[in-house]
């Protein structure tokens, strides 16, 4: 029988553990969690799934999609509204837009510290 785990946190290295923070809170709704400092800072779901975010000293972004310097981790949030009003709400964030594999199905997007992630619509 195979372990049963439940995904509790995501921890993204980053520069400035505040400024991806509030660029993720702004997108997402998530609530801030209250210890969060300059050095590590973390968002919280209703179901206690944590989004945190840590300084790591010469952060080297991932370099997408070229792999010189590897994504690291990817992300999918599921969005109501249509791709390019998402799109152009993130990007109002800050989010960074490379280039593209397949725009009507998906949008891979950057977040302030160049992880990439996607929005796919719920429609």
């Amino acid at each position: 029988m195979p372990l049963q785990m439940k995904l509790s946190a995501i921890t993204l290295d980053c520069p400035d553990p505040l400024a991806l923070a509030a660029f993720y809170q702004q997108a997402t709704g998530l609530e801030p969690h209250p210890k969060s400092d300059a050095d590590f800072a973390g968002l919280i779901h209703d179901d206690g799934l944590f989004i945190g975010f840590q300084r790591v000293d010469d952060y080297r972004a991932p370099s997408w999609p070229d792999q010189i310097v590897p994504q690291q981790l990817h992300i999918c949030f599921k969005v109501a509204e249509e791709l390019d009003e998402a799109q152009a709400q993130l990007l109002e964030l800050g989010a960074g837009k490379p280039e593209q594999p397949d725009e009507d199905r998906y949008r891979v997007l950057t977040d302030p510290a160049g992880h990439p992630f996607c929005i796919v619509s719920e429609r």
